[in-house]
């Protein structure tokens, strides 16, 4: 009932503004816009927890469709319902649309000005340096265990390594995902299980 009431206080206007705001000022693609879904939905409004943002980011990851979009998609949903969901969607990505339109008009006879070239080379080591900043955070948050720290090892050596190594084989994130949840449901199987033994026992 709190959460609910919660819910409806959350106007579509605020919605809309927000994720237009993470549109405009967001590149590099879904994973650099990460920070950025956290400090405004987590720290700033309190709309969603960072473990459900997290939960969304994952499913957005499995589901057709652009992550970032995606996330902003469960997040109009759980507040505002069908039309929540239509108007976040709108807000993320109606910047990207209006600038791609843009340069599509101006980048034939910008893209080989030096200046142009150093300014998107800056962007790219700012996005990176954003998603590095990332990865360390969920690591020492989210990796608690030794079976944490081998299923990331084993993701990456899966997905970014033939990436970074320009190797033939890869591996959709999408497998590495759905993998990662059965481990995880298989381990709660077996950890429940024993704890019923253990009480049985007893």
């Amino acid at each position: 009932m709190e959460t609910s009431e919660k819910t409806e206080r959350v106007s579509l206007f605020k919605l809309f503004t927000a994720f237009m705001r993470i549109g405009a000022f967001t590149f590099g693609g879904g994973y650099a816009m990460l920070p950025m879904l956290e400090r405004e939905c987590v720290e700033k409004t309190g709309w969603v927890t960072h473990d459900e943002l997290l939960d969304y980011f994952a499913i957005g990851q499995c589901t057709p469709g652009v992550i970032a979009v995606n996330t902003a998609t469960f997040v109009g949903k759980k507040h505002r319902g069908i039309l929540g969901a239509l108007v976040t969607t709108a807000g993320v990505v109606l910047p990207s649309f209006v600038i791609i339109c843009v340069l599509t008009a101006l980048l034939a006879n910008f893209a080989d000005i030096p200046v142009v070239k150093y300014a998107l080379h800056g962007i790219h080591v700012a996005v990176g340096v954003l998603i590095i900043n990332t990865v360390i955070k969920l690591v020492k948050e989210k990796i608690k265990d030794a079976l944490g720290y081998v299923l990331a090892a084993l993701a990456f050596v899966l997905v970014a390594l033939p990436v970074t190594l320009k190797l033939p084989f890869r591996i959709s994130p999408v497998f590495v995902v759905i993998g990662a949840a059965v481990i995880g449901i298989v381990r709660m199987l077996i950890t429940d299980s024993r704890k019923k033994r253990g009480g049985g026992d007893k």
